[in-house]
């Protein structure tokens, strides 16, 4: 199970420089092994070029390595953060993918002004809280998953599938790591369509409710009928 759950992660961390969502090394997906509440992640600092399976990291839900001979990222704590507050995902991915870090750095949720938002997501794609001092200085990369949970608060990882922290960039997830992948690269054509969108019409409003709603369920829940069955 851990070796199909160590190869999972490394094709969805591939697939990231693939989309172009990540420059160097910046970023990182992780899955999760819910039988064994067991976590695999990408290393810390490793080119994805010069990745292996062997390369990736198994952490359980206290963040004890369990194997892997390399670091984990340093954002494993966030990760983990999600996975024990949402049971239902199954994978986490974070970037600083230029649009949707963009928003983040302007302290701005992304409004959900067209059908592609609501595709993805029924509301604005929201922003963490600003980390006080002491959260900063004791857990940070801990503290960071806590907003992230609290951005999403009672609505749930189904109807928010991804959030942005502020001034750093968006996490997403979804029921795989692969599933979290496509996520943001969604999320990446969301921020770019939404600044562009109120570059012409800084004045744009919310997409109509009913629209809004039909395109999130067409999709998404119990009565979706987007794609085959």
């Amino acid at each position: 199970m851990l070796e199909t759950l160590r190869q999972q992660v490394l094709e969805a961390n591939l697939a990231l420089p693939a989309h172009g969502l990540v420059t160097l090394t910046w970023g990182n997906v992780s899955g999760i092994d819910r039988e064994s509440n067991l976590v695999a992640i990408k290393p810390s600092g490793v080119p994805y070029e010069a990745m292996t399976a062997e390369d990736i990291v198994v952490v359980d839900l206290d963040g004890g390595q369990v194997e892997g001979e390399r670091r984990p990222s340093t954002d494993t704590p966030t990760h983990l953060a999600l996975y024990r507050a949402f049971e239902e995902i199954g994978g986490v991915v974070h970037t600083h993918s230029t649009w949707a870090t963009a928003w983040a750095q302007a302290g701005r949720e992304i409004p959900i002004l067209g059908t592609t938002h609501a595709d993805l997501c029924a509301v604005p794609i929201p922003i963490s809280r600003a980390l006080t001092e002491r959260e900063i200085d004791e857990d940070y990369e801990g503290a960071t998953g806590q907003v992230l949970v609290e951005a999403v608060g009672d609505r749930g990882s189904d109807e928010v599938p991804a959030a942005l922290v502020l001034g750093h960039g968006p996490f997403c997830w979804a029921k795989d790591p692969a599933a979290a992948v496509e996520n943001a690269v969604i999320l990446e054509e969301v921020a770019r369509i939404a600044a562009r969108t109120i570059t012409l019409e800084p004045g744009a409003g919310p997409l109509a409710e009913a629209v809004r709603d039909k395109h999130f369920s067409r999709k998404h829940g119990p009565q979706a009928y987007y794609g085959q069955a």
